[in-house]
């Protein structure tokens, strides 16, 4: 099966489609990849080709506070926006797939589908789209709304009509009309090991949690000399906020130096894209800055992650079975933040805007109650079989 793989976002976003697209060519399927440039994500041996636009230049650039996006709608995000929805278009039209599976954010797809006469599968990277009473959509509220969660999930079905034109223009290349409806997916993926989210009863046949698009890390791996020497020398705590370019990073870098060394932590720091900075004045031997690490080699070795909940984190930390410190900024965090709280993995979420050094040591000093649970976690996530999960399901529509 010719596959068409289309992502928009920054590392997390890209990540997965790229083992994805690794298992399907083990499998024997012929896979391009459509991503983002400068995402961070080797990709080595895949066939990628450039949608066109640059998230972490445009992160660093703007931020990623909502505040900033709306100022900055016009000047980037609208253009941005048209790449992601007309760029797969033209793509698809020369590569010829016999099924695209495609990023929430590629609105062009169901038109890709109808175009070509074949499947569109929509990966469902966090449960925003796809409605449920088990719980609100992530990125609305994190109370249990009951019978009103469902309601929620109706602010995902409004983007399409803020970029109409941009479909119009899509539709073009493919040489069809616009329609009235999208139509829906033949497929929905979400990434997610049921050992963090179980799937809800109400969920239709179609859509499959999978678990996570993750690969093993090859045995030649290592860390860096530096890394490897500091997580030598004793128990430590990570710390790293991504991409969340917001507020001012060498505050919170301060903050997070202090609640470790009040709770009695040597620190770990990921520098990301911004989301943390920590001055040289409070550097020293029980502090390592850098500017990025793999997860998977870092985090089985630390007594706690702190983080912004992204998805990618909080489904690595659980897989190296250490306890997340969440510290949510915009989106699906503060919902991931208040599963692992409702799972009794993890302390509760301490939003980025009220973190202090106190709040941060408290939970320092908790994280420890959660590591057994966390660790039992780890355990079921070996099960997970996500990309031979998404690879059958998606193979079921041929």
């Amino acid at each position: 099966m010719r596959m068409l793989l289309v992502t928009a976002g920054s590392r997390g976003d890209v990540e997965p489609f790229v083992a994805l697209a690794r298992a399907a060519q083990r499998a024997g399927h012929p896979v391009r990849v459509v991503a983002p440039d400068n995402s961070g994500v080797a990709a080595d041996g895949v066939d990628v080709v450039s949608l066109g636009i640059d998230y972490s230049h445009l992160i660093q650039a703007q931020g990623v506070s909502v505040r900033a996006a709306i100022a900055n709608y016009r000047r980037a995000v609208n253009p941005a926006m048209r790449k992601v929805i007309v760029e797969p278009a033209r793509i698809a039209r020369d590569f010829r797939p016999d099924v695209v599976v495609a990023h929430p954010k590629v609105l062009s797809a169901p038109l890709i589908g109808e175009a070509l006469g074949i499947p569109h599968v929509l990966v469902e990277m966090v449960p925003a789209v796809t409605p449920t009473r088990a719980f609100a959509a992530a990125g609305t509220v994190t109370a249990d709304l009951g019978p009103l969660n469902r309601l929620t999930y109706r602010a995902a079905s409004g983007a399409a009509a803020l970029f109409r034109r941009d479909l119009r223009e899509a539709a073009g290349l493919l040489g069809i009309r616009m329609p009235r409806r999208a139509t829906p997916p033949a497929a929905t993926l979400l990434p997610i090991s049921p050992a963090l989210l179980p799937r809800p009863v109400d969920w239709p046949p179609s859509v499959h949690l999978t678990g996570p698009w993750h690969e093993a890390v090859p045995a030649s791996a290592h860390l860096p000399a530096e890394i490897a020497d500091f997580a030598e020398a004793g128990p430590f705590v990570y710390a790293g906020f991504g991409s969340m370019a917001a507020g001012d990073p060498r505050e919170r870098g301060r903050i997070v130096v202090e609640a470790a060394r009040r709770a009695g932590h040597r620190l770990l720091v990921a520098n990301g894209l911004g989301g943390l900075a920590v001055t040289a004045d409070l550097q020293g031997d029980d502090v390592l800055v850098v500017d990025s690490v793999a997860h998977d080699l870092v985090l089985p070795r630390a007594v706690a992650a702190i983080h912004h909940g992204g998805i990618g984190t909080v489904q690595a930390a659980l897989r190296a079975g250490t306890v997340s410190i969440v510290v949510p900024f915009i989106a699906d965090q503060p919902f991931w933040g208040a599963v692992l709280r409702r799972r009794a993995l993890g302390p509760a979420a301490i939003p980025a805007r009220r973190l202090t050094a106190d709040r941060l040591a408290d939970a320092l000093d908790a994280a420890p109650r959660y590591a057994a649970a966390a660790a039992e976690v780890a355990v079921r996530m070996q099960a997970d079989r996500g990309t031979d999960a998404a690879l059958e399901a998606i193979a079921t529509l041929s």
